[in-house]
């Protein structure tokens, strides 16, 4: 499995995703600036990566200028030929804003950014310590849309605290029903707004972001 990492004007993650798959996970990584279109040396088995960061200086809304840069024209037109793709905070909410994923990231519930460790749970009930760094991380949907999204297990993870318990002072942001991460219908596509790239090394003391990738099939 190849992995392209998108490159935007504003992306501060491009680099820590690059190591996190290249050096620590062993994968073929190829960097793509945002104003090309060429993604033909990926097929529907490899993955693209969109980064966290600030693309385009988070003007207009997060996500919302980065959606129309040709690359994500690619993008799109390889997600929904089934082709992987994962998005990571503001790649998450590009993936939003693209119509990709459903839903939207809202300023957070405090009005703060925040930036610590925080806990968060998938498919194997397992607690994982991930950081999360954002101003605009509350997941929000109407609550038929957060019904199918639970309905089809579209959502991935959720905040718990260190014992996998999902509860409100767990949540970082105030996303509904503690929401972290979610799927597409397909489960081709997928957004988290935690940081798994940054929590896979020996050297920053954790490394649960490596399950995060196992639990994605991205490993």
């Amino acid at each position: 499995m190849k992995f392209g990492i998108v490159v935007f004007p504003g992306s501060n993650c491009d680099r820590d995703m690059k190591d996190a798959l290249q050096d620590e996970l062993g994968k073929e990584v190829i960097m793509l600036w945002h104003k090309d279109k060429d993604i033909s040396m990926f097929s529907t088995d490899d993955c693209i990566v969109l980064p966290g960061g600030f693309s385009y200086g988070d003007y207009l809304r997060c996500g919302a200028i980065a959606r129309f840069s040709p690359m994500m024209q690619s993008v799109i037109e390889f997600a929904n030929k089934g082709g992987k793709v994962l998005g990571v905070c503001n790649g998450f909410q590009i993936l939003c804003e693209s119509g990709l994923l459903p839903g939207v990231l809202l300023q957070n519930a405090q009005q703060q950014f925040v930036c610590k460790n925080v806990y968060m749970i998938g498919s194997d009930q397992t607690p994982l310590k991930i950081p999360v760094a954002h101003g605009e991380g509350r997941y929000y949907a109407e609550d038929d849309v957060l019904d199918e999204l639970e309905s089809n297990q579209q959502v991935v993870f959720r905040y718990c605290d260190e014992k996998g318990n999902i509860e409100p002072l767990s949540n970082p942001n105030g996303a509904l029903r503690n929401i972290a991460g979610i799927s597409n219908k397909q489960k081709n596509v997928v957004g988290l707004m935690p940081h798994p790239e940054r929590a896979i090394s020996t050297a920053l003391g954790n490394k649960d972001g490596i399950h995060v990738f196992k639990l994605l099939g991205l490993n």
